[in-house]
């Protein structure tokens, strides 16, 4: 039996995924190109707080509500013709995260190297 490491699994999705900085992110956000996803877990935004103007959706949750049939999407909360940067605490689950999205099909995807740490020093309003 081979069981990989989370350090395995999260290496090998970072081989495959697209990692950008906070900058890059903070532009794209002003720049309004993308879908600034949360996928923290609702205690972690209660007690760390949120990032102004990004959607919440728990990494549990995310293929279901990223399906395109989803009700996220019927309600036009999401645009799927842009592209879809995630980020958690510190940049593990969003890069496994990042790595279910492409499987599902997703081809502008990205996640925000240092997550919410990184972004909570940075030009991103916290709320």
């Amino acid at each position: 039996m081979n069981i990989k490491s989370i350090q395995n699994l999260v290496s090998d999705a970072m081989s495959e995924i697209k990692t950008i900085d906070v900058n890059e992110a903070y532009q794209m956000t002003k720049d309004n190109n993308c879908n600034l996803i949360d996928i923290r877990e609702i205690t972690e935004l209660e007690n760390t707080g949120r990032v102004d103007g990004a959607n919440h959706i728990p990494r549990g949750m995310l293929e279901v509500y990223l399906d395109p049939n989803s009700p996220i999407f019927q309600s036009g909360q999401i645009d799927k013709n842009k592209e879809f940067v995630l980020f958690c605490a510190g940049g593990v689950r969003s890069a496994l995260a990042v790595k279910s999205l492409k499987e599902m099909g997703y081809k502008k995807t990205s996640h925000i190297d240092g997550g919410f740490a990184a972004m909570s020093n940075s030009s991103f309003k916290i709320v």
